[in-house]
């Protein structure tokens, strides 16, 4: 497999899990968000939060900016258009050649 392959598998292993792709819901809508603030909005250890989220920072959709203690948490927009459109374009039929007359 290629690198765009390699990249899109980790993505969608990384958006494959509800609870991941609900935080990143959540991070979208909030445009930032602490740890501390994500942990009460799911019935889930702050642990397995703090593991959900290194997944998505992992996988190049959420930016993390370290503020004391506490990380804040932010979609990367671009980062998302660009997985949607390298999908589209690896799930596209290849264009035929016209055949030679």
């Amino acid at each position: 497999m290629d690198r765009a392959g390699d990249r899109l598998v980790k993505v969608a292993k990384a958006l494959g899990d509800p609870t991941r792709l609900e935080l990143l819901r959540r991070i979208s809508a909030a445009g930032e968000i602490c740890c501390k603030d994500l942990v009460t909005l799911f019935p889930v250890s702050q642990a397995t939060v703090s593991h959900h989220l290194k997944i998505l920072v992992d996988a190049g959709l959420v930016a993390v900016r370290r503020q004391g203690q506490f990380g804040w948490y932010s979609l990367r927009p671009l980062a998302v258009a660009q997985h949607a459109a390298l999908l589209g374009k690896t799930l596209s039929p290849r264009r035929r050649k016209p055949a030679p007359r």
